[in-house]
C-alpha cells in the first residue's frame, strides 16, 4: 500500500510539473500575442497624446477592428505621409510585443517537453530568481513604511533610537515595528531557500554573505541614515544574489543549448527512421498529454471559481447558474483551454462507452476508442466553428451546439458497439436470453432518444443549418439501428431454419444497400448544408478543407464503392447463370454436400472441372476469386475485358463484418468531420465461417 501511494504521488508530481508551461501559453494566447485595443487606448489617454487621423488609421489596423481597412491602409501608405514619433513607437511596440510573446510560447513549449529531472532544475532556477525579486519587493515596502514613519514622527531620527528608548508600544502600535519583524522572518526564509537551491558556492563565507544580503537591509533600516540611501539599500543588496543567478545561467548556457540541439537531432533521427506519427505517439505517451491537459483545465477552472467567490464575497447572493455559465464560456476562450476541455470530454465519453460495454456484457477491447475519437471530433468542431474568436454570448451558444452534435456522434458510437453483438447473437444459437434483451434495450434507446431529442429541439428552435445537421445525424442513427435489427432478424430466422436459405444473401444485400443509400443521401444533404454555411454564415479555411474531405470520402468514395459492389454482384450472377444446373438424378448419384457450406445440395451448379456447389455459395466464392474452391481451375473464362474477374486478394463481400466492426467508429466520427468510410455488404456469419472452413480443407487436400 505504501509503495502504491509513492507511485501515485510521483505520477501526480510528474503531471503537475508540466502544467505551468501550459498556463504561460494560455496567458499569452489570452492577450492575443500583441497589443490589444484596450491597451492602445489606455496608452493614448494615459500619456495625454493627441492622435491624428492618420495615426488613428494605424491604430485601427493594428487593433484589427477597423470598419474601413482599405481606407486606413491608404492613409498609412498615403502619398504624403505625416507620421509623428508616436505612430512609429506604437508599431515598434506591437512588433516587439508579438515577437516576445512568440518567443515565450516557444520557450514554454520547449520547457513542457523536457524530461522530469530537467524540469526540476529549471523550476529550481526560476524559484531562486523569484526569491530575489520577492526579497527586493519586501525590502522596498518595508523601507517605505520606515520612511513614512520617520517623516510623521516629531522626535527621534531612527527606529533604533526608539528601540533603545524602549518605545515598543509606539513602534508596534503606530509604527512599522510589526512590518519590520515580519519582513525579517520572511527574509530569513527566503535566504535559507536561496542558499539551499544554490549549493554551488561551497565556500561557507560566500554562503553567509548570500544570507546576509537578504537579512541586512532589515537591520540597516534601524540606523539613522539619509532617506535617499535607505531607498537604494534594497537595490544594492539584491545585486549579489541576482549576479549569482545570471552567472549560473551564463555558465550553463552552452549546456542548455546543447540539450536543445541534442533533442532536435534525436527527434529528426526518429522521424527519418519511424515517421512523424510514431514520434508524436511516443512523445504523447511520454509527456502524458491527456492527464496534463485535464489537470491544467481543472486548475484553471478552480482558479476562476476562487476569483468569483472572492469577488462576490460581500454580496451574499451567488447565482450558481450564471457561475456555471461563466465557467463554461471562460473554459474555451483559448486554444489551450479548448484542449483542456477536450480532454475532459474524452474522459466523459470514455466512461459512457464503458457503461454501454457493461450493459451489453462485452469486453472493452479498445478502451479509449470512443473517448479519443470524441475528443478529436470536439476539437475539430471548435476550430471549424471559430469557438475561441467569438464573444461570450455567441461562444456559449456555439459550445452548446457543438456538444449537441458531439452527443449525436456518441449515439453512432454506441450503435457501433451493439451492432456486432447483434450479429453474433443472431447467428450463434446463443440461448442466453438476457443478452438478447440487453442488446435490444440499447437499440430501443437509440431509437427513442434521438426522436425525443428532435421533438425537443424543434419545439424550442427554428430551422437553421445547425438544427438540420442534428436532424440528419439523429435520423441516420435511427435508420442504422433499424437496418441492424432487420439483419439481426434475418440471421436469427436463418439460424433456426433446418434447410439452407438461398435468398438470405440477397435480402441482406437489399437491406444494407437501403441503409447505405440513405446515408449517402444524408451525406449529400450535409455537403450542401456545409456549403451554405461556408458561403453565407461562417466561412474559413478549416471548414473548406473539411468540406473537401467530406466530398471525397463520403460522396465520391461511397458512390464508387457502392457501384463497384453492385457490378461485382451482377457479374457474379452472370457467371453463375452460365454454368449448368445439376439435375435431380445427378444429385442423387453424387450424394455429397457442398464443399463451401457443408450443407446438403437440393440444387447445385456444375463447374467446368465437374465439381458441384450451391449456386449461392459459388456466387459468394466468385466475389473472392474466379477459381474452383477444390481444384483451383478457372471456372469461367471472360471474353469481355470489362467483365474481368477481380484479383484473388480483393475480398469485398465476406470481409464486410470485420470492416463494419473495426471501421464503423472511424466512419461515424468521420461522417461528422467529413471523412466517412464506406460500409460494404456482408453475409451471414455462419456462411462466412463455412467458407473459411472450406478454404482450409482445400489447402489440406492439396
Amino acid at each position: 500500500m505504501e509503495l502504491w501511494m509513492k507511485v501515485r504521488i510521483f505520477h501526480f508530481a510528474r503531471i503537475i510539473l508540466r502544467v505551468p508551461p501550459l498556463f504561460v501559453i494560455d496567458e499569452l494566447l489570452r492577450i492575443g500575442l500583441g497589443v490589444p485595443e484596450e491597451q492602445i487606448a489606455l496608452n493614448t489617454t494615459e500619456y495625454g497624446l493627441k492622435v491624428t487621423t492618420s495615426e488613428q488609421g494605424i491604430l485601427d489596423v493594428i487593433a484589427g477592428n477597423s470598419t474601413s481597412t482599405s481606407q486606413n491602409w491608404s492613409t498609412f501608405y498615403g502619398s504624403q505621409p505625416s507620421y509623428s514619433l508616436f505612430s512609429y513607437q506604437i508599431l515598434i511596440m506591437t512588433a516587439l510585443r508579438f515577437l516576445m510573446c512568440c518567443l515565450g510560447c516557444i520557450a514554454a513549449l520547449c520547457t513542457f517537453m523536457l524530461r522530469t529531472k530537467q524540469l526540476v532544475i529549471v523550476y529550481l532556477y526560476l524559484i531562486s530568481v523569484g526569491t530575489v525579486f520577492l526579497s527586493y519587493w519586501s525590502h522596498v515596502s518595508t523601507m517605505e513604511a520606515i520612511i513614512s514613519y520617520l517623516k510623521s514622527k516629531e522626535g527621534g531620527d531612527s527606529i533604533g533610537g526608539d528601540i533603545l528608548s524602549f518605545q515598543f508600544k509606539t513602534l508596534f502600535m503606530d509604527g512599522p515595528g510589526g512590518t519590520i519583524l515580519k519582513n525579517y522572518i520572511f527574509q530569513s526564509m527566503l535566504a535559507r531557500l536561496y542558499c539551499w537551491i544554490h549549493r554551488g558556492p561551497r565556500d561557507p563565507r560566500l554562503q553567509k554573505l548570500l544570507a546576509s544580503s537578504f537579512i541586512l537591509p532589515c537591520l540597516i533600516g534601524l540606523y539613522p541614515l539619509p532617506m535617499s540611501v535607505m531607498t537604494r539599500v534594497p537595490v544594492y543588496f539584491a545585486l549579489l544574489p541576482l549576479a549569482i543567478c545570471k552567472s549560473v545561467l551564463w555558465l550553463y548556457g552552452h549546456k542548455i543549448w546543447k540539450t536543445l540541439y541534442v533533442g532536435y537531432q534525436l527527434g529528426r533521427t526518429f522521424i527519418s527512421n519511424y515517421g512523424l506519427s510514431a514520434l508524436a505517439e511516443s512523445q504523447w505517451a511520454r509527456l502524458q498529454v491527456p492527464s496534463v491537459l485535464r489537470t491544467f483545465w481543472i486548475l484553471r477552472v478552480a482558479e476562476q471559481i476562487v476569483h468569483m467567490l472572492i469577488s462576490n464575497e460581500g454580496d451574499g447572493n451567488l447565482n450558481y447558474y450564471s457561475m456555471i455559465k461563466t465557467l463554461m464560456v471562460n473554459g474555451c476562450e483559448t486554444l489551450t483551454a479548448v484542449l483542456g476541455m477536450t480532454s475532459i470530454i474524452s474522459v466523459i465519453c470514455h466512461y459512457i462507452g464503458s457503461f454501454f460495454h457493461w450493459v451489453l456484457l462485452i469486453d472493452n477491447e479498445d478502451e479509449k476508442s470512443m473517448g479519443t475519437v470524441s475528443a478529436m471530433l470536439f476539437y475539430i468542431l471548435a476550430l471549424q466553428t471559430g469557438l475561441t474568436s467569438l464573444d461570450k454570448e455567441n461562444r456559449l451558444l456555439r459550445l452548446c451546439r457543438n456538444l449537441c452534435l458531439l452527443f449525436t456522434a456518441v449515439l453512432h458510437f454506441v450503435h457501433n458497439i451493439v451492432n456486432p453483438l447483434l450479429m453474433s447473437l443472431s447467428a450463434s444459437h446463443n440461448p442466453a436470453l438476457h443478452r438478447h434483451i440487453r442488446a435490444l434495450a440499447v437499440c430501443a434507446f437509440l431509437i427513442v432518444f434521438p426522436i425525443w431529442l428532435l421533438s425537443f429541439l424543434w419545439s424550442r428552435y427554428t430551422i437553421s443549418t445547425w438544427l438540420l445537421a442534428v436532424n440528419v445525424f439523429s435520423i441516420e442513427v435511427v435508420v442504422k439501428v433499424f437496418v441492424s435489427l432487420a439483419i439481426y432478424s434475418l440471421f436469427l430466422y436463418d439460424a433456426y431454419r433446418k434447410n439452407f436459405w438461398d435468398e438470405l444473401d440477397d435480402w441482406v444485400y437489399i437491406i444494407r444497400s437501403f441503409g447505405n443509400s440513405v446515408e449517402f443521401a444524408f451525406g449529400i444533404i450535409l455537403f450542401f448544408n456545409g456549403f451554405w454555411i461556408l458561403v453565407f454564415e461562417a466561412g474559413g479555411a478549416i471548414r473548406a478543407f473539411m468540406m473537401c474531405v467530406h466530398a471525397y470520402f463520403n460522396l465520391w468514395c461511397e458512390a464508387k464503392s457502392g457501384w463497384s459492389t453492385f457490378m461485382k454482384r451482377r457479374h457474379a450472377v452472370n457467371k453463375i447463370n452460365s454454368l449448368p444446373e445439376a439435375s435431380p438424378k445427378q444429385l442423387s448419384e453424387l450424394q455429397d454436400v457442398c464443399a463451401i457450406c457443408y450443407q446438403e445440395m437440393e440444387t447445385a451448379r456444375i463447374t467446368r472441372c465437374n465439381h458441384y456447389f450451391h449456386g449461392v455459395c459459388l456466387r459468394k466464392w466468385l466475389y473472392v476469386q474466379d477459381r474452383c474452391p477444390l481444384c483451383h481451375e478457372i471456372m469461367y473464362k471472360v471474353n469481355n475485358q470489362n467483365e474481368s474477374a477481380p484479383a484473388p486478394q480483393e475480398n469485398h463481400e465476406n470481409d464486410g463484418d470485420r470492416a463494419s466492426i473495426h471501421g464503423n467508429i472511424r466512419g461515424d466520427a468521420a461522417n461528422l468531420l467529413g471523412h466517412n468510410s464506406a460500409q460494404p455488404d456482408y453475409n451471414s456469419p455462419r456462411e462466412a465461417a463455412s467458407t473459411s472452413s472450406a478454404q482450409e480443407q482445400t489447402v489440406q487436400e492439396r
